[in-house]
């Protein structure tokens, strides 16, 4: 019985990922058109179609999202496991691929790994700034940061930093205009600059907890954001009353240039992860990235014997 050749499989996992036949013939360094009449053969030895063709696009068909599913992680693995090889030499090298907002890179991502890239030349780092939730695996990103609260149940995920707290502002002369909110149902009658998060439809409600009790409410105002860079400036200039994690806006509330309200509604809650598939083999460079960034939080005189 002939050995199975896998090498149409590939192809066909690169041009679903790709979604487009050139892109893929540039990855695996062959021609459009044996890319093509690869895919076809495999077509035809499954007697199935795998990918609708048009003029402009390819997208899967019902077995070919299936197909792709089933073995795609496959191949990620033995690219992971020959990744892994680079511990066979003087030092650990590779891209580690992360995504995650703006914020969390300059509070700790850069800070932590500055002293890792200068140590190893050979590490490479790829941000993708994104507020939605993405999948990591099918997107092929080594890991992603999130609040704990948002991992999936079967991703490793590593505490990162320490507990967060969110924080309500707003600049003195706003709240000049406008009395400050006594209870967040209050914020409903005030402007308020909010921000558009890819994975849902509409702009989020804000949270707020009190002794136990969960309080959800919808703002309104005439700024929304889609992601966090400029809310705290916006808050600044007095434009509305802002809700973000209270390390943004630091700078501000130590100067007197925004005023934090409800702060008796903002309890702390378990902050930032860094998150990976759980089946996955890292690579020395990616292991070497998870113990920059790893936050021991364990309580205080723990293991000191």
């Amino acid at each position: 019985m002939a050995k199975p050749n896998f090498n149409d499989l590939l192809a066909f996992v690169t041009v679903a990922r790709s979604g487009s036949f050139t892109r893929a013939a540039v990855q695996l360094g062959v021609t459009q058109s044996a890319v093509s009449q690869i895919v076809s053969s495999l077509e035809t030895r499954l007697k199935i179609r795998l990918l609708t063709r048009t003029t402009r696009s390819v997208s899967l068909t019902a077995a070919g999202e299936r197909l792709l599913h089933t073995v795609g992680h496959r191949f990620d693995e033995i690219e992971a496991e020959l990744d892994a090889l680079t511990e066979l030499r003087d030092k650990p090298a590779g891209t580690v691929r992360i995504t995650c907002g703006d914020s969390i890179i300059k509070t700790t991502l850069l800070p932590r790994l500055t002293p890792l890239l200068l140590q190893y030349p050979d590490i490479k780092l790829e941000f993708d700034i994104n507020y939605g939730f993405r999948d990591i695996v099918a997107d092929r990103f080594d890991a992603g940061v999130r609040f704990s609260g948002t991992v999936a149940q079967d991703m490793i995920a590593v505490p990162i930093g320490p507990p967060v707290r969110m924080a309500v502002v707003a600049a003195p002369d706003y709240f000049a205009r406008h009395p400050a909110p006594q209870h967040p149902r209050d914020l409903a009658a005030h402007r308020c600059i909010d921000i558009r998060f890819p994975t849902y439809d509409g702009v989020d409600a804000w949270e707020f907890e009190r002794q136990g009790k969960k309080l959800k409410v919808r703002v309104e105002g005439q700024l929304v954001f889609n992601s966090t860079v400029h809310i705290a400036d916006a808050a600044v200039n007095g434009l509305g009353i802002a809700y973000l994690p209270e390390d943004e806006f630091s700078p501000h509330l130590a100067e007197g240039r925004l005023v934090r309200v409800l702060e008796d509604w903002c309890e702390p809650f378990s902050g930032f992860h860094l998150y990976y598939p759980s089946r996955r083999q890292p690579s020395p460079a990616f292991s070497l990235v998870v113990d920059a960034l790893r936050v021991d939080r364990s309580p205080p005189g723990d293991g000191s014997g």
